[in-house]
């Protein structure tokens, strides 16, 4: 009888921190949108879920799965989604059109996208002007996938109309039109871009897992995966806002410090596309351009800001309110938190 009381205290102990979290939350249950979960772009998402980082700040976060970042931003606008875990520049894009979102947590400080052709269909690629014409696939049509390759385009001197483009998803659907030459090139993610480099399905033309590399096309530091909502959700749960972010920087900060075979345990089989090695060496590719520590450039929005500019005539005379679309201080809480543990 007593070891039973004693059985029942201890399980009260260990709920008790659960239950404080929960009555604190604003709001702890709650809908995340993400666009290509499966993505080593968002594998600090994944983290967090896998490893209950979610669970332990008192959130029950149910993760919504679309084919493209720009379909997880409709999910957020349309109010079916509290969060995204998606692209910056989403923020600023929609701060153009009289919508208020912020991120406030980085998961990538570098894009991570990979344009490259298809060596069947265009073998004879010199440069990107070669496009001309061509189908490009994305993961879904206005991601930051597309963005990426319409920049790369406008510094080629050439138009999104210029070339098709195609929504071809984030997973073996990508990995299929390539191979069967129904696209002529790809603006996609690891663990696509790795599969298809192994197999000799891919040429790389422009690389931004490579931190110098990514800074060097946008002309400095271009922000990538982060968690943003609207600017409402943040001011009505500030307390829900800052147990994401804890969440998240502590995933982060622990992706840093893991090796290959943690990640492989840490994230589910259908993740791996059925080759444990090409996602380890996806994982090697991405690493350095995870954020280490969740903070958001001061200089990224700017440099986002440009970007977006050189590929849509309608955003040349806008004058983003850059405070507005990021902040820092759920972070600098977060991290503080993470250094007293």
């Amino acid at each position: 009888m007593q070891r039973r009381t004693f059985a029942q205290a201890s399980l009260v102990a260990l709920a008790a921190p659960a239950l404080a979290f929960a009555e604190a939350l604003e709001k702890p249950k709650l809908t995340l949108a993400v666009g290509g979960k499966n993505l080593l772009y968002y594998l600090p998402l994944t983290i967090a879920e896998s490893l209950g980082y979610f669970k332990s700040e008192g959130l029950d976060v149910t993760i919504v799965d679309f084919a493209g970042g720009s379909q997880a931003l409709r999910a957020v606008v349309g109010g079916s989604a509290d969060v995204v875990s998606g692209a910056f520049e989403h923020t600023l894009n929609m701060q153009a059109k009289g919508v208020k979102l912020r991120a406030f947590v980085l998961q990538g400080r570098a894009p991570q996208i990979v344009l490259g052709v298809n060596p069947k269909t265009m073998p004879s690629f010199k440069t990107v002007t070669d496009l001309k014409g061509k189908k490009i696939g994305v993961t879904a049509p206005g991601s930051s996938t597309n963005v990426m390759a319409n920049f790369v385009l406008a510094k080629a001197g050439l138009k999104p109309s210029d070339v098709s483009i195609i929504g071809v998803g984030a997973g073996n659907g990508a990995v299929a039109a390539m191979r069967s030459g129904q696209i002529d090139a790809i603006s996609n993610l690891d663990p696509v871009i790795t599969l298809l480099q192994r197999s000799g399905d891919l040429k790389i033309v422009s690389d931004t897992r490579i931190v110098a590399e990514a800074e060097k096309v946008f002309g400095g530091p271009m922000p990538a995966g982060c968690l943003y909502a609207p600017q409402v959700f943040i001011d009505k749960n500030p307390q829900t806002t800052q147990a994401l972010a804890n969440a998240i920087v502590r995933a982060d900060k622990w992706i840093q410090a893991a090796g290959p075979a943690d990640i492989i345990k840490a994230v589910p089989e259908t993740y791996l596309l059925g080759d444990r090695a090409v996602y380890i060496d996806a994982f090697l590719a991405c690493k350095n351009a995870l954020s280490p520590d969740g903070t958001i450039p001061d200089a990224g929005a700017p440099t986002a800001a440009r970007a977006l500019q050189s590929i849509d005539d309608s955003l040349k005379s806008v004058k983003f309110d850059f405070a507005a679309a990021y902040t820092n201080e759920f972070v600098k809480k977060a991290q503080a938190k993470l250094a007293k543990a």
